[in-house]
């Protein structure tokens, strides 16, 4: 990929930037010029509040650091069985034809690739396509203190060298002034109309009981949906700010279509990261809730790492993203299990890496481990095959990869659990529970509300 050092901070220089473009246009009428200026923190949803516009597409990220992308230079959609190898191609090729300045060894600097994937590779649902990838126009990264623009221009035959100089210029400048927004946490909420999609879960649940007695499967994880009626549009922006500061520990994602819809959530669950030489992922299965008091939630923890239903369940998770690891050609090493603890649920969790070759893939990796058996079963060929007859609705980009992978290669993908769909004042909101031998359906039914209601609780 052709990259042109050039350092835009503080000031960035019209003249320079206009060169710089200028050469572009000349060299390829397709591809991506791609600016970097590393600058002072700034407030994310402060931009997503001040910026995007209903009409565009969106897609903002946060465990630790957080980035937000915004408007399209580039997209591609797919479906099918051969998804990911489509969207890894677009990148490819993109990634061929990009150019790029600035202040390139800032993180997250240079061209990045937002993408998501429905749960199965083919749907119906007319909201979210069954695998979607894109280059924002804009970029913007927070991490320890300091935040990276990132402009993306795609250069075609009516590109404009000099107006884009301009545009690129005072865009960031108004992103730069944008001030930080404050916003209530204890915002008192409206009534919202509750209906849920089914009565079936506790049926299914007995259903799937028997055909893990039967010996079909091992394991099936059967979602619960929970649609939701406001007096008022749903806040975007209050919303994500909600669940940010309940669940410091989890990925806090939100991914519109551009067309009125957004998915948003938080999931404490990562399918895949790649940096450099090393992947890491995580088996995480095995639930009980928080305790109400100190004594109430250490015997409950304990309970969690003890007891045969729930480490068996957990058992299922490690030896099936093992031997999917395996099939990649790695060796995977194991962390000993450990609580992640959230405010309402525990989970047990066993951190597993691998040392890569160079030429694996990150949606290589993203295709070899979804679903894992923590949101579909084991084997998970099988469980997929039952769970759309278990479930009276489209799962659409619930459960299913969400992530960035940037122009090194490196990336980190989660899984979109806990996740709901917002469209104007209406939701729909998803959770589920793993299914194994000794499940009780009034039980597993207790854990996927208390799971809707945590998130519910989160929305304005």
């Amino acid at each position: 990929m052709p990259a042109i050092q050039y350092q835009l901070h503080p000031k960035p220089d019209s003249q320079d930037l206009y060169q710089f473009l200028l050469r572009c246009k000349q060299s390829t009428h397709q591809g991506v010029a791609s600016i970097s200026l590393n600058v002072e923190e700034i407030d994310l949803l402060a931009v997503l509040n001040s910026f995007v516009k209903p009409d565009q597409k969106h897609f903002y990220f946060e465990n630790h650091g957080a980035v937000l992308a915004f408007d399209t230079a580039l997209q591609f959609e797919a479906q099918g069985s051969d998804r990911f190898s489509q969207i890894k191609s677009f990148i490819e090729t993109t990634r061929k034809k990009s150019y790029q300045i600035g202040d390139l060894d800032s993180e997250f600097s240079g061209i990045h690739f937002f993408c998501n994937f429905s749960f199965f590779d083919q749907t119906s649902d007319r909201l979210f396509p069954a695998a979607s990838v894109f280059v924002p126009a804009w970029q913007i990264s927070r991490n320890k203190g300091r935040s990276t623009i990132v402009a993306n221009l795609e250069i075609s035959e009516s590109f404009d060298p000099a107006t884009a100089t301009d545009e690129v210029l005072s865009t960031i400048q108004r992103i730069c002034n944008v001030k930080v927004i404050r916003l209530a946490l204890d915002i008192p909420k409206p009534f919202f109309n509750q209906n849920p999609v089914s009565d079936r879960f506790q049926k299914s649940v007995t259903a799937a009981l028997k055909l893990i007695q039967s010996k079909h499967f091992q394991k099936i994880v059967l979602a619960d949906a929970l649609d939701i009626t406001s007096p008022l549009p749903f806040n975007l922006v209050s919303s994500l700010s909600n669940l940010r500061s309940r669940y410091p520990n989890c990925y806090v994602f939100s991914a519109s279509n551009g067309k009125g819809a957004t998915f948003i959530g938080a999931t404490p669950e990562r399918l895949v990261k790649i940096e450099n030489d090393r992947l890491f992922t995580v088996a995480l299965a095995g639930s009980v809730p928080r305790g109400k008091t100190r004594a109430e939630d250490a015997r409950l923890s304990a309970t969690l790492l003890s007891r045969q239903k729930e480490k068996h369940e957990h058992q299922v998770v490690i030896d099936s993203i093992a031997q999917h690891l395996r099939n990649l050609g790695l060796t995977p090493q194991f962390s000993p299990p450990s609580l992640l603890q959230l405010p309402n649920i525990q989970h047990l969790q066993t951190p597993i890496r691998a040392t890569i070759p160079s030429d694996l893939h990150l949606l290589d990796a993203v295709a070899e481990l979804h679903p894992t058996p923590a949101v579909a079963g084991a084997p998970k060929l099988i469980a997929c095959e039952h769970l759309k007859s278990f479930e009276p609705f489209e799962r659409s980009w619930y459960a299913a990869p969400i992530g960035w992978m940037d122009h090194h290669g490196n990336g980190e993908f989660a899984v979109g659990i806990r996740s709901c769909i917002l469209q104007g004042n209406q939701a729909r909101l998803f959770a589920g529970a793993g299914i194994v031998a000794g499940s009780d359906p009034e039980k597993e039914f207790a854990e996927v509300q208390l799971k809707l209601q945590a998130l519910l609780n989160a929305l304005t």
